[in-house]
């Protein structure tokens, strides 16, 4: 199964911190979340957090540097995994879903928070390497460019952890549990594999969307009046 290489740092009181605090974040929010608390689940002292760190800010965003870091490295490992064209005996991608359980609680915080602007930003970049390597077989062509494309789809993925509680109760299992990713993994992996639209739909789709996007504000307006009227 794919791990993220040792780091040194990791057997430290300083890496305890920030295991606590990824853990603080994430149950209580940023700001509900205490210095003190926090000191106490690592078991050192309020002291040795701010010697650390300076302050629960500088915390914060060592917090995100680790995410994004364990997200690349990850990453990494499902793409060597994926080199031959193929998934191999191992899948890579299964294996950093579970190696990222731990952490959904806290990346659902900082998402609904409006933070982790730069994880968001890598990730995007992580899904548009992965749409290319897909497109290079294949023949479909596209309306959207490739990071509009994977903009939106990383969306979709992370917008899972940020609606966790609807989507455990829709699937009758906490998400952030293995079994429950699992079941979501499945539920994903048959949403991708099979077409929801036809590429004769989707060319009608295009063309209703383009239409809407060329109406003047009048048009728009009658458009609506006239919906609202056949509402019952």
């Amino acid at each position: 199964m794919a791990t993220t290489q040792p780091n040194p740092e990791d057997l430290t009181a300083r890496a305890r911190i920030r295991d606590a605090a990824l853990l603080h974040f994430g149950e209580h929010g940023f700001e509900r979340a205490t210095i003190r608390e926090i000191a106490r689940t690592a078991g050192v002292s309020s002291g040795l957090v701010r010697h650390h760190f300076g302050s629960k800010q500088a915390l914060r965003e060592a917090c995100d540097d680790y995410m994004a870091k364990t997200v690349r490295e990850l990453n990494d490992q499902a793409r060597e995994g994926h080199k031959d064209g193929t998934f191999g005996d191992i899948n890579h991608i299964a294996a950093a879903r579970a190696a990222l359980i731990p952490y959904q609680r806290y990346l659902a915080r900082e998402l609904a928070d409006g933070s982790a602007a730069a994880l968001f930003d890598q990730m995007v970049e992580m899904t548009e390497a992965w749409l290319a390597t897909f497109e290079e077989t294949g023949d479909a062509t596209f309306t959207a460019d490739r990071r509009a494309r994977a903009t939106v789809l990383t969306a979709m993925a992370l917008a899972v952890p940020v609606l966790h509680e609807h989507v455990s109760r829709g699937l009758g299992v906490d998400t952030m549990t293995p079994e429950g990713d699992h079941r979501l993994a499945m539920a994903l992996l048959d949403i991708y594999s099979h077409a929801l639209v036809s590429p004769e739909d989707a060319a009608t789709a295009r063309a209703a969307l383009d239409k809407v996007r060329d109406q003047t504000p009048a048009e728009r307006d009658a458009a609506l009046r006239a919906f609202k009227e056949r509402q019952p």
